[in-house]
């Protein structure tokens, strides 16, 4: 009995293996079905063959069967499932090749009312194409205004030719003089993969321009540049740019004219119809839009600009649009519904410093800093100017020019002023002028030029007499400070005079020099007559005076001569301390300028000195002990 009970249960269990085995087959062939209804049958195949999965879905196996269903819909990294997972993996499938079914039907579907929408508006653009060839065929043509036409056209074929600031402008990065740092910094974020907005500083006449210009250039060469081979550089004024609170003239962000009074087209302004003006951030959109002395333009429209950047897109409005008129032809919906794209790189440049430009711009753009001129970067520039005319030049030309400025562009313009000369004395051939120093000085005294560098006596010492840094904007100079003191008539009744058009806060470097004196030598200033004179008679305000004050101070009590060739800044504080300032990079190129053969600084401004600073030596100092230490050695 217990025999037959065995058996039976046996059959029971065979014979439901055998009913879940088919039921698997049927579950399988529907999710087998339904794969290749949601794939497509050719992404279906592709899939069969990449994977290899032929014989898996051909074999008797069904479980293997599932495994290639697997690889198919949950990517070729799953394992083969064990006998007693088939079902759950089977409900998996379904799950999952169910929802793969249902994008491909809401794909399709978007399909069609995409092909659709496509089709609608390539019927409405061959409709209007159709107007626009009608209207060209039917224009307002007349004699008249054909005469007209025809005459500028005939002003179109004259021309001078090229100005020779334009002949001698950089044609490549390499031919900017000067700013290689400043340079290399510009290319990295303009040529990035991720461009940034760019707030270029330095002094006027140093590259500025042509390094924006040229830096997109060189971006469009890059393989992962965003920069097409059209991208436009769109140049403007800032000190042009004015913001009109109607709002009916924006050369900068676009206008809209008025239907009635501005409008541009006769269509438009019969019907009444607003028409919006796209502006420069718009002409500018996929490329660069170059600002010159961005520092110059009204803070309203610095103010619309900082949106167009954040939102890439212009907007438009009008109280005579009516969105419900049929009239409007489609553009003028569009720039009014959607607005004009203007996504762009800003690069603005100016002469002004960081303090004064808009803190809003400044934290959306990164910084680059060009530096001034050195005699010697104002040769190079000549001399490439000369190389690019092909004329000859006396030897020593190129050094006069770089005495009298500071600047590429005006040593450039000096150049073509003798240029001119030259020819018109020679009267030869173009290539054959010979510019003489002569020509040079012609210049000059024409434009009535002052040298921009200070001739010293580097050599010798002096006694009272200390060259000192001051700085302007981005232009560094060396000032020459000296003191005079005699014994007073009464011990400790000596007097202490500076100039009246010198700042309060020199007047006091001169008693913190004399509290340092007194701390460091034991000498009392009250016991002599001390005369502090800034020459020149500028007004020298600021504490970095205080240091070369001190200097001159101590030298003329202690009758010692202080070098020439070594010129100061640091402010000076009663304890002996020399205390950091700043324009520490314009105070040093000011001082190459002026041919130093060193400058003293405060230490703690060490760090802001250029590491590729060549030609002269920096001293870094903590206390008024070392100052007069190098000043004062022979």
């Amino acid at each position: 009995m217990e025999e037959n009970a065995e058996k039976y249960i046996a059959r029971s269990a065979n014979s439901k293996y055998k009913t879940d085995i088919k039921m698997l087959e049927r579950q399988v062939m529907v999710l087998k079905e339904m794969l290749l209804d949601s794939m497509g049958t050719k992404a279906y195949n592709e899939s069969v063959r990449e994977l290899e999965l032929e014989e898996l879905l051909q074999g008797d196996d069904v479980s293997l069967r599932i495994y290639a269903l697997q690889k198919m819909v949950f990517g070729p990294e799953v394992c083969p499932p064990k006998p007693m997972e088939c079902l759950a993996v089977v409900k998996e499938l379904r799950t999952r090749i169910t929802d793969m079914l249902a994008e491909r039907v809401v794909k399709e579907r978007i399909n069609k009312e995409l092909k659709d929408k496509i089709q609608e508006r390539q019927d409405q653009y061959m409709e209007e194409l159709k107007l626009a060839i009608l209207k060209k065929h039917s224009g307002p043509e007349n004699p008249s205004t054909l005469k007209k036409y025809a005459r500028l056209q005939k002003l179109e074929e004259k021309s001078l030719g090229k100005s020779m600031m334009e002949v001698l402008r950089p044609s490549s990065i390499d031919e900017i003089v000067g700013q290689q740092r400043a340079i290399k910094a510009l290319l990295a974020k303009i040529g990035s993969p991720y461009p940034q907005h760019v707030l270029v500083y330095g002094p006027p006449g140093v590259g500025k321009t042509s390094a924006a210009r040229l830096a997109l250039k060189v971006a469009q060469t890059k393989e992962y540049s965003p920069f097409s081979g059209d991208s436009n550089f769109i140049e403007v004024d800032g000190t042009t740019l004015r913001w009109d609170a109607r709002e009916i003239a924006n050369p900068l962000l676009g206008s809209v004219h008025d239907p009635i009074y501005q409008g541009s087209n006769r269509e438009l302004s019969e019907t009444g119809i607003p028409e919006p003006k796209v502006g420069l951030v718009t002409q500018a959109h996929g490329g660069i839009l170059f600002i010159d002395e961005i520092g110059e333009m009204d803070p309203v429209l610095q103010n619309k600009l900082l949106k167009v950047l954040e939102d890439k897109r212009v907007s438009f409005e009008s109280i005579y649009y009516d969105s419900s008129n049929k009239n409007i032809p489609l553009y003028v919906r569009k720039l009014f519904e959607e607005g004009a794209p203007a996504d762009f790189i800003l690069i603005g440049a100016t002469t002004r410093q960081p303090d004064s430009i808009n803190p809003a711009f400044r934290s959306r753009c990164t910084e680059v800093f060009f530096e001034p001129l050195t005699p010697a970067d104002i040769v190079m520039i000549i001399n490439n100017a000369v190389n690019k005319l092909g004329v000859q030049i006396e030897k020593g030309c190129a050094e006069i020019i770089s005495q009298y400025t500071i600047e590429g562009r005006k040593a450039v313009s000096i150049l073509s002023d003798a240029y001119n000369i030259a020819i018109t004395d020679q009267d030869c051939d173009p290539e054959r002028v010979h510019i003489s120093c002569n020509d040079i000085y012609t210049v000059i005294q024409n434009s009535r030029l002052a040298p921009c560098v200070r001739v010293t006596d580097k050599i010798h010492s002096r006694v009272g007499r200390v060259l000192a840094l001051g700085v302007a904007g981005y232009i560094g100079s060396v000032l020459e400070i000296e003191a005079i003191s005699f014994a007073a008539l009464k011990k400790g009744e000596g007097t202490i005079r500076i100039n009246d058009t010198a700042g309060s806060m020199t007047r006091d470097s001169v008693f913190n020099a004399a509290a340092v004196i007194r701390k460091i030598s034991g000498e009392i200033v009250s016991d002599y007559d001390v005369h502090v004179n800034c020459i020149g008679g500028g007004r020298v305000d600021g504490p970095s005076a205080g240091t070369a004050i001190l200097a001159a101070l101590s030298s003329a009590i202690k009758q010692k001569p202080v070098r020439q060739d070594i010129a100061v800044t640091g402010e000076i504080s009663i304890q002996g301390e020399v205390k950091p300032v700043g324009g520490i990079i314009e105070k040093i190129y000011g001082a190459k300028q002026n041919d130093m053969t060193g400058v003293i600084i405060p230490a703690k401004n060490f760090n802001e000195v250029p590491k590729d600073i060549s030609g002269i030596e920096i001293y870094a100092v903590e206390r008024a002990e070392e100052v007069l230490e190098i000043l004062f050695s022979e």
